[in-house]
């Protein structure tokens, strides 16, 4: 099992939307919001590497998110996760890389 502790935050104007949003994606749970700064704290739980890098695209894809960052990772010591890891860094590494406007 993979756990990420994930920093989004959202636009002010849309920050309740997004806090809704978040839920309904497969593995997150909204822990903290707060609407003044627009920021939320979420942690996702997935299967593989690969599904965590996934689901953090998935958040940064959302609209009205202006950032989403992983500041924590967890992952089990599986074979199929160690065996993993260095093939979903790299195209992680290699996936184009989008910014906020």
């Amino acid at each position: 099992m993979n756990l990420s502790g994930i920093l989004v935050v959202a636009s002010p104007e849309h920050f309740d939307e997004c806090v809704a949003v978040l839920p309904t994606l497969d593995g997150v749970e909204v822990h903290q919001t707060d609407a003044e700064t627009g920021r939320i704290v979420v942690v996702q739980a997935a299967p593989t590497v690969d599904a965590e890098i996934e689901g953090l695209k998935r958040i940064q894809s959302l609209p009205y998110v202006a950032a989403a960052s992983l500041v924590y990772h967890y992952f089990g010591d599986s074979a199929e996760t160690e065996a993993d890891l260095a093939a979903a860094l790299a195209r992680l590494a290699d996936s184009p890389q989008t910014s906020a406007d």
